[in-house]
């Protein structure tokens, strides 16, 4: 397992996910989002969209643009179609990843197609991109499935590492600025995973399967985002699905499992630091630039970069 060394980190907050509505009648649980910002810094938005219903996601996302920031989508099951700006096109498919960096610009469109039996269900994270980066030439990484290396420990544990590295082994999306780490992690029944996180780094944990312990010493924690009424229920401080782990700062992430699995994404970047200016699609660091975007849009003038 990794390095015991350091503090580790405590819960900060937890919430819970909440059903909305986005694109042209995507029906999903927004993680987190506008007013959560600074707080995940350099992370903006975190969606789940998961349905066995094609009715709440055929609909899917038509053609819309992005600047200033990266969108991260992940698909555990069912496909997405893809098709961009910069003459992408494709589907990402089951266990696949979509890192796009949208920079300067860029318009494209998602639609989700669900797979064999109806089932849709992956997470789209949105990613800042500092002053320096913001009008960075798009970038579109399509990672499949078997690109993606699954880290397996003797206690059961198992680690599919999307960017980052862990027992020594490296995620296949590399040289990003802010430094991120995305992993998708299960913790069989009885079991504790250790995982080291910079210093200084923002880190959360979602998880959507099962439940387990965040806080190594089981303590009461901030839960105003979800109220008395949670803790309650939940005395023992254990995180079910649909639910985010905010962890405050320290050297590494401590999870246990007593009698179920346990299964979530965890996250973490280092934060920019930086004023946000953000409106829809588009993330920059003034009201003049957010302006500025639009009207591009607009006017036709949006795209910076020679489509392949």
């Amino acid at each position: 397992m990794d390095s015991n060394n350091g503090t580790v980190r405590r819960i900060k907050k937890v919430w819970q996910s909440k059903p909305t509505v986005e694109g042209a009648g995507v029906h999903l649980r927004r993680v987190f989002g506008y007013y959560q910002v600074p707080e995940l810094d350099p992370f903006l938005l975190l969606d789940d969209f998961h349905s066995s219903d094609p009715d709440e996601y055929l609909a899917g996302f038509p053609w819309h643009p992005h600047r200033g920031m990266e969108t991260i989508t992940y698909v555990l099951h069912g496909d997405v179609e893809h098709g961009d700006s910069m003459g992408n096109q494709g589907v990402i498919a089951t266990g696949d990843v979509q890192w796009m960096t949208a920079g300067s610009g860029i318009i494209h469109q998602e639609m989700p197609k669900g797979d064999e039996t109806g089932l849709m269900w992956g997470f789209q994270l949105w990613a800042n991109l500092p002053a320096s980066h913001k009008m960075m030439e798009p970038r579109y990484r399509g990672i499949m499935s078997e690109q993606i290396p699954e880290v397996r420990f003797a206690t059961g544990v198992s680690v599919k590492v999307i960017c980052g590295e862990v027992g020594g082994v490296k995620g296949p999306v590399r040289d990003i600025v802010t430094d991120p780490e995305y992993l998708d992690v299960t913790i069989p029944a009885e079991t504790t995973f250790t995982h080291p996180i910079p210093r200084g780094h923002k880190a959360f944990a979602y998880v959507f399967q099962g439940h387990g312990y965040f806080d190594a010493g089981r303590d009461p924690f901030a839960y105003e985002e979800i109220g008395p009424r949670w803790l309650e229920l939940n005395k023992d401080c254990r995180v079910r699905a649909q639910h985010l782990v905010l962890f405050d700062d320290g050297d590494r992430v401590q999870v246990t499992t007593e009698n179920e699995p346990v299964r979530f994404l965890l996250v973490s970047g280092r934060p920019i630091e930086e004023p946000v200016a953000w409106y829809g699609p588009i993330v920059m660091n003034t009201q003049e630039e957010l302006r500025e975007a639009f009207e591009e849009y607009r006017a036709g003038t949006f795209i910076k970069h020679q489509r392949e």
